[in-house]
Formats: structure tokens, C-alpha cells, sequence
């Protein structure tokens, strides 16, 4: 799922040929994220294009040869001209006089030519890694050409690049490359990604780019002096495509100012792009004025509260820590980013929600459209949402621009974690990191590259901690050290349990929207919620997101068998507020009901609950003592080991294989739990008035 979807988009003939190109934003000024070199589409701009298009419009394009664009095979339909006639006839397609360009590598050719030739069309002219033919690179190229079709019994590093290799090894080749352009550690997924962009095209098409003609070192020059516009060039020290002295070279000719990231490769607009988007929109774009500034001792205590969208359990255990930060801290206001569905309990509760929040790309949707029938690969579909937390965090680090804020929290706001990790001089204020588990795990059934990648995933956040320790003044586990699970977090790599006892406070159990005793007696609470003392009330619940469309079918096509066994049976199944309930069977006697602010209540008052193997509803239902099946979901591992770790030590719950759960099988153990004890450990109280005094002391 992309973050934000274009507003137009269309496509361009020239010389028979096609070429799509995208409007994103709306705008006077347009930034126009030029093509680069045939590998790669437009979608290497995808960290880019969201933050641009909040404050301009916003132009790309597929150049010819790969994406949506055609693909000949001549090579002088890719010579420098004709990528230069493209850009300047999409333009004029859009409508576009001018636009400031940002030209990745090859594009920064074409990018010089239409600055010089053309300087009415060019406002300002940004370039990363520029791949232009000056001095400090040309003796590379000239080195590399010259063995461009030799063959070879093998082909080792650059000698890949390659004509014969390419035809004979396609894949081979761009994991070569495109891990030369990503040196960095843990760079797994930009190169996963280009690899897989550089699969939409043919050798063949490569092959024809580099036969091309091109601008050479005198010509490159020549334009580079003749440049009038700002220019800014972003470049590597540690890149091992184009020398970063040659953006340094670029630099000094245009005149513009050069951006050196300090250990960073070819592509730090997809490997470091806060820092990138930042540099690009000061650059490009005006930077936001604030409307107002507050002497310091006037301003009133204010924390920006970023709750996870995944679930709507964290929202309620989030109101109550409020609720008991505000006791703890009189006069504390709190704002709160937050998405659907969690805005909805936040609303439910009065809670203030900050207006940048409707600028969100929705994470649960994300979720659901990468979940199969009860089925999630959640750590692979959280590495395929970088997109997405880039973007949510731009906005909360423009939510945290505009105003003061004394204190940041974040329960599992995992792009605010990430992203300050990896930039810390952008924390300015406290920091508190709240989370129920540690450690994504590896899936047995999914294989050796599942279980490398978590394990790179896991080093790289337990370096992150270990380098910069005080990034978060408060890192708060919910739950207590025996709720974590056993194991390392991966070859090599600290126990998990022992790392996390000593980086972590502990709020000493879980954390309700309701405390326990709070519920009051249960025979009310039923007859308030409009339960008969004699029916056996079945609660079917799959949690705030919209993966849980198949669970819902199975139990509700059950209950005709477990009908049968008992008698006064009433079933409920609630869809959430991402299920729309006309999409379920009509099964007649279950009655269906959409969104339910206080499911937590009727999970309090029913007799047995049916649900997914999230931990905020599995824990309430142990809260409440009431009985009940779960169905950890596929491939997820959280629900798999983390969450099933922590009902067994409650002693709570009975787990039930999704595939293995026929109507008749249901039916036999939803008696079985109504007819046994229930003998839960009591679930600890106090917790959130516990997680709040943690972070109340930063303030």
C-alpha cells in the first residue's frame, strides 16, 4: 500500500514511445522527481513523494525502459537527449512551466542539460549521487566500458557489469549492484525493493542504455558552469557507484552547496531519508512558519501521545495511563496523533486529537490488505509498511515542530522509535517508549531468510539502544519480566529476557482500560448491556482491524452445532470498526453488531468468548475471568509465541488451531470450557497509575 495515491496520472507518446508519469499534492510550485537510470522506476522516489506533495505538487515519471513506461530496444532510444525530450514533453503535458528538479545518478545528466538549456523551466536543481561524467568518476567509467562485453569463465564484483553476465545472470547482477548502492548495515529492504523494480525490465534494455550516447567530460562541464539556478548536491562519502568526489566536483562547477552524508551509499534518499527529505525541503520549499511563540515559563505542560493504530486495546490502555498522568501531574494537557480506529475510542473518551493527524496514512489498512483468509505475516508486513511509518513520522515530526511539547510518548509507535534512533539530534523533548513485547521472532515453517531477517532486524534496533541509550528517558514494558519470552534474539545475538531487564522498566502486569473492580458486579453489568441471566452469551471478537473476516465466518457457521449442545446459546459476533457486517454470512440467530466502544464490557459480562490472539482482548477476557477460545493468526508471531507465552503463564485461555477448528470440534470445546473452572492467575492491578509514575518523573 502506498502511502498517498496521485491525484492524476497519465501518459506521454513521444517518437512512439510511452512514458507514465504521476501528479501527487496540489500547488503553485511543482518539484519534479526526475527518471534516473532503466534499473529503477519511479517508486525509488516512494520515501520522498509524500512529504514533498504535503507542501507542493509533486511530478514523476517512469523513464522509458522500465515501470509503466515502454521499453525499446535500440540504444539510441536512450541516449541523453531523449530522456531530456521526455522530461521536458511530460511537463508539458501536466502543464507545467517550470519546476524544481531532484535528479537521482543518470538523472542528474539529464537534470543539467534541461538547467542549462532551458533555465525558464528549471527553478532550483537538486542532485543525489550525480552520476555526470566529470574528472574524480570518469576513470572509472571509461574502466568499467572497457570490459563491457568481454566474456569471462567467471565474472567477480564489478565485473558483473557486464553485457554476457547480464544476459546470462539478470538477478545476479542487480543483487550485486544494488548492494553496492546500499552499503550500509541492515539495508535488506532498499535492496530487496530495487531488485525487485530492477526485475521489471530486461537485460536486453539494459544493455541499450549503456551503448548509448552520452554527454562526455568537456560537454558536462561546460553545462555545469552554465548553470544560474540554486543548486544543491546530496552525496555519500561511501558511495561505491559514483565517487563522492564527484559531487563534489559538481558542486564547485555549478556553484551550489554540497550535503555530505557521512556514511552513507548511492541511494540515501531511500536509506536515510528523514535527513534527505529534510535537506530537500529546505532547499526546495520555504520551511513552515510557526504561527506563534510562547516564552518559555508561560507555556503550559504539554505531551504529544502517539498511540498504535494496530488493535484497538492499545487506545484504552492509553486513556488510562492518560487519565492517571493527568492526576499524577496537574495541569498536564495531552494531544493525541492517532488513526482510525483508534480515534474512535479517543473520541469516545473526550481525549483531544491533534489536527495532523488526519493527515496519517492508515496503518490498518496496510495491515489487512496484507493478511491473507486468518492470516498475517506481521513481521514481513511491517518491513513492507516503510513507506507508510516514513511518512507518519514526517508528520509527527511537523506536529512536534509547530508547537511545544514537553514530553513525547509512544506505545508502539514504531516509525516515532525507529526514525529518532536513527536521527537522535531530532529529539527535543522527553521521550517515553511503551511496548508488550520485545523481539520479533522467527516463523519455523517460513524458512532461513524469515528467521535472517529478524535476526537483522533484531541487531540493528539492539544497536540503536546500546549507541544511544538516552533516546528514550522512559522505556516502559507492559507486563512483567516472566511475560517475556525465552530465547535469543537471534544467532549471536542477547538473550531476550535478560536484555530486556536491563533496558526496560517493568509497569508489573498488564494494563486495562478498567481496572477489575472498576466493572462492578456482573449480574448488573449483564442486565445493563441487555443480557438475560438465563442465556449462555458467546462473544465473537477479531479486534479493530480488518483481519478477522474469516475467523468471523467459521464461528458464526458454527453455531448451529454448538446451538445443539447448548441450548441457550446466544452468539454475538462484533466485526470491529474495519469489518463492514453486511460482508458476513447471515447465519440465522447470531446477531452481528459493528463497532462496539465498550466491547471490553461485554467481554466482562459474556459467558464465553471466541477471539483472535491479540494480547489487549485476551488479557481483558483474563482480567474478567471469563472463559474463552483463541486463534492465533498464521505466520504471526507476536500471537504465536509472545502472546500465547503470557496467557500460559496466567493459565488462561485455551488455544485452538484455525484449520483444525471444525463446527462439531467447536462446538465440543466451547461446552467443555463452560462446564470446567476457571482458574486464571488474578491479573496485577494498579498498572497504569505504575507506567504513569515512570513517566511522570521526566516532567
Amino acid at each position: 500500500m502506498r502511502a498517498i495515491e496521485p491525484v492524476r496520472d497519465g501518459d506521454t507518446t513521444r517518437g512512439g514511445v510511452r512514458l507514465h508519469w504521476e501528479v501527487y499534492g496540489e500547488g503553485d510550485r511543482t518539484v519534479f522527481l526526475m527518471p534516473t537510470w532503466s534499473i529503477i522506476h519511479s517508486r525509488h522516489w516512494k520515501q520522498q513523494i509524500p512529504y514533498l506533495a504535503s507542501r507542493c505538487r509533486v511530478l514523476v515519471m517512469d523513464g522509458r525502459g522500465n515501470g509503466r513506461s515502454d521499453r525499446p530496444l535500440e540504444p539510441e532510444a536512450y541516449s541523453d537527449e531523449e530522456f531530456v525530450a521526455d522530461a521536458l514533453a511530460v511537463m508539458d503535458d501536466c502543464g507545467i512551466g517550470s519546476a524544481a528538479l531532484v535528479c537521482l545518478s543518470a538523472g542528474a545528466r539529464w537534470g543539467l542539460m534541461i538547467a542549462a538549456r532551458h533555465p525558464e523551466r528549471v527553478t532550483r536543481l537538486a542532485f543525489i549521487g550525480p552520476g555526470v561524467r566529470l574528472e574524480p568518476w570518469q576513470p572509472l567509467r571509461d574502466a568499467v566500458n572497457a570490459t563491457f562485453d568481454d566474456v569471462r569463465d567467471e565474472y567477480d564484483s564489478w565485473q558483473k557489469f557486464n553485457a554476457n553476465y547480464w544476459l546470462q545472470d539478470h538477478r545476479g547482477f542487480l543483487e550485486t549492484f544494488f548492494s553496492s548502492m546500499f552499503p550500509e548495515p541492515h539495508s535488506t529492504k532498499p535492496i530487496e525493493d530495487a531488485v525487485n523494480w530492477g526485475l521489471e525490465t530486461t537485460p536486453q534494455v539494459l544493455i541499450a542504455t549503456e551503448r548509448a550516447a552520452g554527454l562526455d567530460r568537456a560537454e558536462s562541464e561546460r553545462l555545469a558552469r552554465a548553470i544560474t539556478c540554486p543548486v544543491l548536491v546530496i552525496h555519500g562519502d561511501e558511495d561505491e557507484i559514483v565517487l563522492h568526489a564527484n559531487g563534489l566536483a559538481l558542486a564547485e562547477l555549478t556553484g551550489g552547496r554540497l550535503l555530505t552524508m557521512e556514511g552513507s551509499g548511492h541511494g540515501p534518499h531511500l536509506r536515510d531519508p528523514v535527513a534527505v527529505n529534510l535537506a530537500l525541503g529546505e532547499f526546495l520549499l520555504s520551511p513552515p512558519s510557526r504561527p506563534a511563540v510562547r516564552r518559555a515559563l508561560k507555556r503550559p505542560r504539554r505531551a504529544l501521545y502517539v498511540s498504535s493504530p494496530i488493535g484497538l486495546g492499545h487506545a484504552r490502555r492509553d486513556v488510562a495511563i492518560a487519565d492517571e498522568l493527568r492526576k499524577q501531574v496537574p495541569g498536564l494537557e495531552i494531544e493525541w496523533l492517532a488513526q482510525d480506529p483508534v480515534t474512535r475510542v479517543l473520541a469516545a473518551h473526550g481525549e483531544k486529537i491533534h489536527p495532523n493527524s488526519k493527515n496519517l496514512a492508515l496503518e490498518s489498512r496496510h495491515i489487512e490488505m496484507e493478511s491473507g483468509p486468518h492470516r498475517l505475516h506481521v513481521f514481513e508486513a511491517w518491513r513492507r509498511m516503510d513507506e507508510i511509518l516514513l511518512h507518519n513520522f514526517m508528520v509527527f515530526l511537523e506536529a512536534v515542530r509547530e508547537r511545544d511539547y514537553d514530553l513525547w510518548i509512544g506505545d508502539e509507535a514504531w516509525e516515532v522509535d525507529y526514525y529518532l534512533h536513527e536521527n537522535p539530534e531530532l529529539k527535543q523533548a522527553a521521550y517515553a517508549w511503551l511496548t508488550d513485547f520485545v523481539g520479533w521472532l522467527p516463523m519455523p515453517n517460513l524458512g532461513e531468510r524469515d528467521a535472517f531477517l529478524v535476526a537483522d532486524y533484531n541487531a540493528e534496533m539492539i544497536e540503536h539502544i546500546e549507541r544511544f541509550p538516552r533516546l528514550r528517558d522512559r522505556a516502559i514494558f507492559i507486563g512483567r519480566p516472566e511475560d517475556i519470552v525465552p530465547g535469543t534474539f537471534g544467532p549471536g545475538l542477547p538473550e531476550i529476557r535478560d536484555w530486556t531487564e536491563h533496558h526496560y522498566q517493568f509497569s508489573g502486569g498488564y494494563i486495562l482500560g478498567l481496572e477489575s473492580e472498576e466493572l462492578g458486579d456482573r449480574g448488573d453489568l449483564r442486565r445493563r448491556l441487555g443480557y438475560e441471566d438465563d442465556e449462555v452469551v458467546c462473544i465473537a471478537s477479531v479486534g479493530g482491524s480488518g483481519v478477522g473476516t474469516a475467523l468471523l465466518e467459521k464461528v458464526m457457521g458454527a453455531y448451529p452445532a454448538v446451538k445443539r449442545r447448548i441450548p441457550t446459546l446466544r452468539m454475538i459476533a462484533v466485526a470491529g470498526p474495519r469489518i463492514d457486517p453486511a460482508a458476513l454470512p447471515k447465519i440465522d440467530g447470531v446477531e452481528v453488531r459493528a463497532f462496539v466502544a465498550d466491547l471490553n464490557l461485554h467481554l466482562a459480562a459474556c459467558d464465553v468468548a471466541l477471539t483472535q490472539g491479540g494480547l489487549s482482548t485476551t488479557m481483558e477476557l483474563v482480567a474478567a475471568r471469563r472463559p474463552f477460545i483463541y486463534f492465533p493468526l498464521i505466520d504471526h508471531c507476536e500471537q504465536n509465541f509472545h502472546v500465547k507465552h503470557r496467557l500460559e503463564r496466567y493459565r488462561a485461555g485455551r488455544c485452538m488451531d484455525f484449520e483444525a477448528a471444525s463446527p462439531d470440534r467447536l462446538a465440543m470445546e466451547i461446552e467443555s470450557l463452560l462446564s470446567g473452572p476457571v482458574d486464571f492467575l488474578a491479573l496485577e492491578t494498579g498498572t497504569a497509575a505504575r507506567a504513569a509514575s515512570m513517566i511522570a518523573e521526566v516532567l
